[in-house]
């Protein structure tokens, strides 16, 4: 999986749990600015993306990423 297609995903699963239209979402968004969330929000969200690909994120690898394309870059370094 390339990383614009990982991060294609990353916004159709964000999209789906805060039922946002993904066509709205780009990868250099701030996710928590363009889809409402808070920080508890976002660690669901962590959650639902670990269990999808099957991988575990340390908290301090989170710090700072705030956009699609930065989670993606995370993602892609642990599948």
């Amino acid at each position: 999986m390339t990383r614009d297609q990982l991060t294609k995903k990353l916004i159709e699963l964000a999209g789906k749990r805060f039922e946002r239209d993904t066509s709205e979402l780009a990868a250099a968004d701030d996710f928590f600015e363009k889809l409402g969330i808070d920080s508890f929000q976002a660690m669901e969200l962590m959650t639902d993306l670990e269990e999808e690909f099957d991988i575990e994120i340390p908290d301090y690898e989170l710090q700072g990423v705030n956009t699609f394309e930065k989670l993606a870059v995370v993602i892609e370094a642990r599948i």
